[in-house]
């Protein structure tokens, strides 16, 4: 039988219940956030005159976390509208509506007398084949289920989200030997297909797989630093972004998630005794993280941890760090390691590692020592937190933010150069290791085939016919590239446009191979979707281009450039073949205009996308400010409608306004409801879009008919004077600003034209041009864009 979730019930509302319940609202399920009633009234509440009767009291907790749900940033809902399908309540007056309810999550204390009375209370008015989960972190799985009921058992699981839920994707599928298999199933599928996560089937064992290999490379760490003499910041300069870790790195990490949980989970493992005692001892706690937690120095929750926000003599405010030798907090210093130095023109961090390991100062010391100890230790957790190594490495990857899992790191060193680490670091790798050659490889079907640990065979990771994976397919695949782009074959009649320029921006090269795609599809295929895999679907132009031809004044070149970049988007919506693009992360200026042009996009959830040109000194040049113009136009029934429509989209333009989320780019009119859809999984963006372009080829895709658009005029015009005039007098804008939304504004609106006028969208992309050429011509225009280029972020002045 079809198991369908419309309706959730998230047991406690912390900071992960509440975050759980905002994800399920994401996705569209109605849920109710429930917790205890508060023992005592506050103040407010008694002058107030309220009473522990009244449901304002009794809801509190579950309320105000609530509110702090609504709140927090960055955003757990993909937009503010979806928090109306969340509902507060409590354990005592609303628990036996979990009789109506189609899957209940428990995230209480994480005290197993307190989480089995509230199993006690659900067994009471749960209905039979309900699902029932914990979110437990800590608590072996197989004791919370002790003296439940068969039917309890059957349809009970852990499943361990991270936080934040909504940016973390991992999730820990944990049964017992009791769970169905069939229910075991509809967790990873449910989790895969509609949470968009990445779903792990766990052991249960101590801390499960993501924190069991998380926590013990942290504490291996904490145990390092003063040994090799480094401080706080230069551990966490080395173990950033430069080996693909988030950059919140190591000590950072500690800050943000609280010294207390990452000292919970070590002294779980060390005392579970699950551990070798060479392992075993990586686990104990250091002198100075015990005084750290004796004087509540436990990170962000407590204001001072690893580091600490104080204000210098000046009053500014300033991070210290601490020093774990003298325990006193002392200014950050710049530091360098030559190590790093050699790795600055090697893009990919997995191409890094054979360099980084070969450094002759401290940075090469701490990877040599940590890489060998965390080679060494991950050998020996399979088979007992896992019988699989993707499983590892799917769980770091999604659990910490690991760009790559430490098999797959293992791999890039080679095998054999390893185990030399581990040994070196005083570590020997388990037996089945030793004979293994690559612990990944691609078959010729461009699925990725990982070494079984028994039979030293290789396997096909599951689930890969959901989804495309553009590095398989790339090698024997690929029609065309160049040093910016590449053509891949997708099969079925469809082929992929691939960005691949650095921080995949959009040049000449890039443009060349567009429109050859949009050629090569237009003559021999049925179809194009233009996407990739990279941290971002695009950050927009090449702004050093620009620069360097604004700076040279070569008008006629850099005129040329625009118009073709231009003409490439237009080709995007008016070739002969259905165009879909698949856009995630940072989707910026040209990224947002390539999209805005698609047949159909098949937007990730986590998009973050928005014209943001103005930011630089100019406007939106490559047809960005004609789209959404004539988006407007569409919605031109009456004067007021005429001005609010355009009046948003103009401000959407002017301020940079960046969408948060996938959902709210359709508030903003980026995407088009009905029309564009939406990813929850990045995983399969583009083997949807596929499918999507694959369908509008056999519906019988014609090529569309260029449209035309109304614009209103110098009538119009008046409104947004009078409107920058306003915000530069109240000093939100300054003078530059004033003139680049004066101008675009002259653009929206159709440039000199004395009334409502239909114009064509060529007209409209020569007056956008026009414009763009003026503004590169501003000296204030140059300056924003070196900032841009030297600091990677837009000046305001």
């Amino acid at each position: 039988m079809k198991r369908r979730i419309k309706h959730v019930t998230v047991l406690g509302s912390g900071i992960m219940g509440s975050g759980i319940a905002a994800h399920f609202a994401n996705i569209g399920v109605e849920v109710s956030l429930l917790d205890i009633v508060p023992f005592e009234l506050t103040e407010a509440e008694q002058k107030k005159g309220l009473t522990k009767d009244d449901k304002a009291v009794r809801n509190r907790i579950a309320s105000e976390n609530f509110e702090k749900l609504k709140k927090a940033s960055p955003a757990l809902l993909y937009s503010p509208k979806f928090a109306d399908r969340i509902k507060v309540g409590n354990f005592d007056d609303d628990l036996q509506k979990i009789k109506n309810t189609d899957w209940i999550i428990e995230v209480v204390v994480e005290k197993l007398d307190i989480k089995k009375s509230v199993y006690e209370k659900i067994e009471q008015f749960r209905k039979p084949g309900t699902l029932i989960s914990s979110n437990t972190s800590g608590i072996p799985i197989h004791f919370l289920i002790e003296g439940r009921s068969d039917d309890f058992k059957k349809y009970f699981a852990g499943t361990h989200f991270f936080n934040p839920v909504r940016y973390l994707p991992l999730l820990e599928i944990i049964p017992t030997p009791d769970t169905l298999p069939e229910v075991v199933e509809f967790y990873m599928n449910y989790g895969a297909k509609f949470l968009g996560k990445t779903t792990v089937l766990a052991k249960d064992t101590p801390a499960f797989i993501a924190n069991r290999i998380g926590v013990f490379s942290m504490m291996d760490l904490l145990h390092n630093v003063q040994k090799l003499g480094l401080t706080v910041s230069e551990v966490d300069k080395l173990t950033g972004p430069v080996i693909g870790r988030p950059k919140s790195a190591t000590f950072r990490t500690a800050d943000v998630v609280g010294l207390d949980t990452l000292v919970m989970v070590a002294n779980g493992v060390r005392q579970s005794g699950a551990e070798a005692n060479n392992f075993n001892d990586v686990f104990a706690l250091p002198s100075y993280i015990q005084t750290m937690m004796d004087n509540k120095w436990l990170g962000s929750k407590t204001e001072q941890g690893f580091y600490k926000k104080v204000k210098n003599v000046e009053g500014k405010s300033e991070i210290h760090s601490l020093n774990l030798d003298t325990l006193e907090y002392e200014l950050q210093g710049k530091s360098s390691f030559p190590t790093l130095e050699l790795t600055k023109n090697i893009d990919k961090p997995i191409d890094r590692f054979k360099v980084l390991i070969g450094g002759k100062d401290k940075a090469g010391e701490l990877y040599r020592k940590s890489l060998g100890a965390l080679f060494a230790y991950v050998s020996h957790k399979v088979p007992e937190i896992s019988d699989e190594v993707y499983k590892i490495d799917d769980a770091m990857r999604a659990g910490f933010g690991w760009e790559n899992g430490p098999f797959e790191i293992w791999d890039a060193v080679g095998v054999q150069k390893g185990i030399e680490l581990a040994k070196d670091a005083g570590y020997e790798v388990s037996d089945w290791v030793k004979n293994v050659e690559t612990f990944y490889k691609v078959n010729d079907e461009g699925q990725s085939i990982f070494v079984d640990k028994n039979s030293g065979e290789y396997n096909k990771i599951p689930g890969q016919d959901a989804f495309i994976i553009l590095d398989n397919i790339r090698k024997n695949k690929t029609l065309w590239s160049n040093s910016g782009a590449s053509i891949e074959d997708l099969g079925d009649g469809i082929i992929n446009f691939e960005i691949r320029s650095k921080m995949n921006s959009l040049g000449g090269e890039v443009l060349d191979g567009l429109n050859r795609a949009i050629d090569l599809a237009e003559k021999e295929y049925d179809g194009l979707v233009v996407g990739n895999q990279g941290t971002n679907f695009s950050v927009g132009a090449n702004l050093a281009m620009i620069l360097m031809m604004a700076i040279e004044q070569d008008w006629d070149d850099l005129n040329m450039a625009i118009a073709y970049f231009q003409k490439s988007m237009m080709r995007v919506r008016y070739s002969s073949i259905p165009v879909v693009v698949a856009p995630h992360g940072m989707t910026l200026g040209g990224g947002c205009e390539m999209t805005m042009h698609a047949d159909r996009v098949v937007a990730a959830a986590e998009t973050y996308i928005g014209l943001v040109e103005t930011g630089v000194g100019v406007i939106p040049g490559g047809g960005g400010t004609k789209e959404l113009t004539l988006r407007t136009s569409r919605e031109f029934h009456s004067d007021d409608v005429k001005n609010n429509r355009l009046r948003e989209a103009f401000m959407n333009i002017a301020m940079g306004k960046v969408a948060t989320s996938a959902y709210e780019a359709y508030d903003m009119g980026i995407l088009e409801k009905g029309k564009d859809i939406v990813s929850v999984s990045k995983h399969r963006q583009i083997a949807e879009a596929k499918k999507v372009a694959k369908l509008l080829a056999e519906q019988g895709y014609t090529q569309p008919i260029e449209q035309k658009v109304k614009v209103l005029g110098k009538d119009a015009l008046g409104m947004f004077y009078v409107g920058t005039d306003q915000m530069l007098t109240g000093n939100f804008i300054s003078a530059h600003d004033k003139k680049i939304a004066d101008k675009l504004a002259n653009v929206m609106v159709g440039g000199n034209l004395s009334e409502p006028t239909v114009v064509t969208e060529q007209y409209l992309l020569n007056l956008e041009r026009e414009t763009f050429l003026q503004l590169c011509g501003e000296r204030k225009t140059l300056e924003r864009i070196q900032y841009m280029l030297q600091n990677g972020k837009p000046l305001r002045n």
